[in-house]
């Protein structure tokens, strides 16, 4: 494979990883987040290098982790729900407004 391509690819997973930062939900953040990872980690094998993909394989179980391991505490930013507003339904938007 050429190096041009290589490269592409290194750019274009900086770029998504990059912006998955300007994603204001957590759990789209995580998923754009595991994206770009596992870009990286294609482009650290296409230049055979260990560090990279490395570095990247515990970026992408991170993101994936951080992204199930709460459902109940994600499901607010996923719906667009405000900050600090744990639960759906009236109740607990009527207990966080206090």
């Amino acid at each position: 494979m050429s190096q041009h391509v290589a490269d592409a690819l290194g750019w274009a997973a900086t770029a998504v990883f990059v912006g998955s930062y300007f994603f204001r939900r957590v759990a789209l953040l995580r998923a754009i987040q595991m994206l770009g990872s596992a870009l990286w980690i294609v482009y650290g094998m296409l230049i055979a290098a260990k560090p990279v993909i490395a570095a990247n394989v515990l970026v992408f179980a991170a993101a994936g982790w951080t992204l199930v391991r709460s459902p109940r505490t994600l499901r607010p930013a996923i719906l667009g729900a405000p900050a600090g507003v744990k639960h759906g339904g009236p109740e607990g938007a009527a207990r966080n407004s206090k």
